[in-house]
């Protein structure tokens, strides 16, 4: 049996586009872009980026952008299907995600069992929406990430595991840095190259499970 661990993003990369940057497009002020920028240039971190996001939208707005991303969001093509072959080959798979529980849940369904999936939550008890961080970093990283995917990664694998991050974005940058296999789209393959960290590409998830695959034969 194969020892490989799968960790998978969501927003743009499970989502064939990222939620929160379509929530902010559609609901919020225009100031909302220059803190996108920042987070994407690194000079603020993951976690104060999307607080400082959400608490732009007024907490009133939750029934419009729950339904506005419900109609609007698209999961990646072969999905499910990945899904089912890594249950098939007793390969755990998790998701770790950077969105927010009110649309990642509703989103996923019953596509992959819900203790396996690990996100950010929200609180809309307030005017304004407020982000809330269940699973923030450990001691051994400082970048204030929101939801952690290095620290969920020493968490959920051991040191025998071969280690799988799938991912699109910065959120998914210090993750690809220290797992074995790096499985990349859009703004991730460009750090990738940047730093010279060994990466496969995907468009879709059929792609995907190709890489897998291969892997698998390696492992077993």
């Amino acid at each position: 049996m194969s020892n490989i661990k799968i960790f998978c993003d969501f927003d743009g990369t499970i989502t064939n586009s990222d939620n929160i940057i379509a929530i902010m497009k559609q609901f919020a002020p225009p100031e909302w872009d220059a803190i996108k920028e920042d987070v994407l240039a690194q000079r603020i971190s993951i976690q104060e980026g999307v607080g400082k996001m959400f608490s732009l939208l007024p907490s009133n707005l939750k029934d419009q952008i729950i339904e506005f991303i419900l109609n609007h969001a698209k999961i990646r093509e072969g999905f499910s299907e990945f899904v089912q072959f890594t249950k098939e080959q007793n390969i755990p798979l998790y998701v770790v995600s950077g969105g927010i529980d009110f649309f990642v849940y509703p989103l996923l369904g019953d596509i992959i069992d819900v203790e396996n999936v690990y996100c950010n939550q929200s609180d809309f008890s307030k005017e304004r929406i407020t982000i809330t961080w269940p699973h923030t970093c450990d001691d051994q990283c400082h970048n204030e990430c929101g939801c952690c995917k290095p620290t969920l990664i020493r968490t959920l694998a051991n040191e025998d595991d071969v280690t799988v991050m799938i991912g699109d974005s910065i959120t998914d940058l210090q993750a690809a840095k220290m797992v074995d296999t790096v499985i990349a789209r859009d703004f991730l393959v460009k750090k990738c190259e940047e730093l010279n960290i060994p990466h496969q590409s995907f468009e879709t998830f059929y792609d995907v499970r190709k890489e897998i695959e291969k892997l698998v034969e390696v492992t077993t």
